[in-house]
């Protein structure tokens, strides 16, 4: 049972909502357009904040519904149940359902967060936000977020093995945020805010 589980959560991580908000919205591939990124942060620049809003929701919501379903059909394995979380994450990441071309699995990473340990999501999140509206970089925010949170889980938890799997958080964020931190070091990173530049069509 937990090895169907860990396949339940890679394949519902696998859902790109960005990509189906966008071809029901607008017929286009959000990978193709923007950032070329399938996230949250590519759907505000293409088609605003009310799609934005929804793909940063069921993104959440996959990952926290991944780790329940391994909750249940686990009998409650923690060590499953944390695993579990970083699958959808990689499921996000790199869809089968898409040709491995998802996005960074931030908001899916927010919803295994607030699933494994609510006070350590709380305390990522303050942060992140101001992080955010400080810098006015999602993607610094980002990656504040994930390096906190293994941090914080080791701290409120002290289970080394629950620990050593949130490792796996920041180690995918930074190795999907490489263009990122190219872009922050050369002063070309955009900001919250900036539109594509991209036109639909």
């Amino acid at each position: 049972m937990v090895l169907i589980s860990l396949v339940i959560s890679y394949l519902l991580g696998s859902v790109s909502f960005s990509y189906l908000v966008a071809k029901k919205i607008a017929g286009i591939d959000i990978r193709s357009h923007g950032s070329g990124n399938a996230g949250a942060t590519n759907t505000l620049r293409v088609l605003g904040k009310g799609p934005a809003i929804v793909v940063l929701l069921l993104d959440l919501l996959k990952g926290v519904l991944a780790m329940y379903i391994t909750h249940w059909l686990t009998n409650g394995d923690p060590v499953a149940y944390a695993f579990s979380g970083i699958l959808a994450i990689v499921g996000h990441n790199w869809p089968i359902f898409y040709g491995f071309r998802g996005g960074k699995g931030i908001a899916t990473t927010v919803g295994v967060a607030l699933a494994l340990s609510p006070l350590a999501f709380l305390i990522c999140t303050i942060l992140t936000i101001i992080c955010i509206a400080i810098t006015r970089y999602v993607s610094v925010g980002s990656l504040l977020f994930v390096t906190l949170f293994p941090i914080l889980i080791w701290f409120f938890k002290q289970d080394i093995y629950i620990f050593l799997i949130t490792l796996a958080i920041p180690a995918l964020a930074y190795y999907r945020h490489y263009s990122n931190l190219v872009n922050l070091w050369n002063g070309t990173e955009r900001k919250l805010g900036d539109k594509s530049n991209r036109k639909l069509s």
